[in-house]
């Protein structure tokens, strides 16, 4: 089973969903090794000082930022940890947005949310919500030493987690030569437009991900099961991480934890049901259902 890569707390209001966040992607890239071809013995990458061509041990390697060709300023460890983001282990979100208001070139990077021990209620809560508003809930999430920006939304049973681009990150399109105008000015006529969509329609069909297959990978991994065959690898099952349960479960109330978050940020929280009439409770019942006054032992509590 895969192990969640940490597990905390999806917040947003007052409300927190004890999650665990899991990798939404699978990778299946083939790795290679470097070997000696006149021995096969691995070949190593050493850490070489660029000036002696001496090895460098670990202990004598520090982190710095070249500001110009050849100047650098070392960082301390204390520098980065100092600069490092409070809200580790939780998904802030900061607010909502129309799903469709995302563009394509923002996303980067897959993850599942599982939820926690007994948090099931407010994870289909918030994914039903996201679904009748077509809404994704944007804000900050730590993994493992980074803060990213990402995206909560709703994919069938589950709430996904989307890692996006900050805006910074995204070349502006304009900085390349694009062909700009229209039709005309391009004297693409009528007929090939006709026959373009012609073309897309004849060749359109329903998104079926699972019948496009990475051949190459396939065919590659084949020839290295030939050669392997006779030789067996064997893992060792490892323990999963005991989830904290710490935080809100399936009994919590809700209701108010959401009145009292519509309150703090201003608004209005929708008119409650009108309660159904409480039935007279007779004596005799009531004296049944009152617990019995427990006996008061002469010890003291440590």
């Amino acid at each position: 089973m895969a192990r969640p890569i940490w597990t905390g707390t999806l917040s947003f209001g007052l409300l927190n969903i004890p999650i665990k966040l899991m990798t939404g992607e699978r990778r299946v890239d083939l790795h290679f090794r470097m070997l000696d071809s006149r021995n096969n013995a691995p070949v190593r990458y050493e850490r070489v000082n660029a000036e002696t061509g001496e090895e460098v041990p670990w202990k004598e390697i520090v982190k710095a930022f070249e500001y110009d060709k050849g100047s650098y300023v070392v960082l301390e460890e204390s520098d980065i940890v100092a600069a490092s983001p409070d809200h580790k282990e939780t998904v802030d979100i900061e607010t909502f947005v129309p799903i469709d208001s995302i563009g394509p070139e923002f996303y980067e990077k897959p993850y599942v949310l599982e939820p926690g021990k007994k948090a099931e209620k407010g994870y289909v809560l918030l994914r039903e919500v996201l679904k009748r508003t077509g809404q994704a809930g944007v804000g900050r999430v730590v993994i493992r030493t980074r803060e990213y920006l990402a995206a909560v939304v709703p994919k069938d049973d589950a709430l996904m987690l989307l890692i996006l681009r900050f805006a910074q990150e995204l070349v502006d399109p304009e900085e390349y030569k694009l062909p700009e105008g229209n039709l005309e000015k391009w004297k693409i006529s009528t007929r090939e437009i006709d026959m373009a969509k012609q073309l897309i329609e004849s060749m359109s069909s329903d998104w079926k991900p699972d019948e496009f297959r990475d051949d190459f990978r396939e065919r590659l991994t084949k020839v290295i099961e030939e050669r392997v065959k006779s030789k067996h690898v064997v893992r060792k099952p490892v323990a999963e991480d005991a989830l904290p349960e710490n935080a809100a479960t399936n009994v919590i109330d809700f209701a108010d934890l959401l009145k009292r978050s519509l309150e703090k940020k201003g608004g209005k929280p929708a008119p409650a049901p009108a309660p159904a009439p409480a039935k007279k409770a007779t004596k005799k019942a009531a004296a049944k259902k009152a617990p019995a006054p427990r006996k008061r032992t002469g010890r003291k509590s440590a």
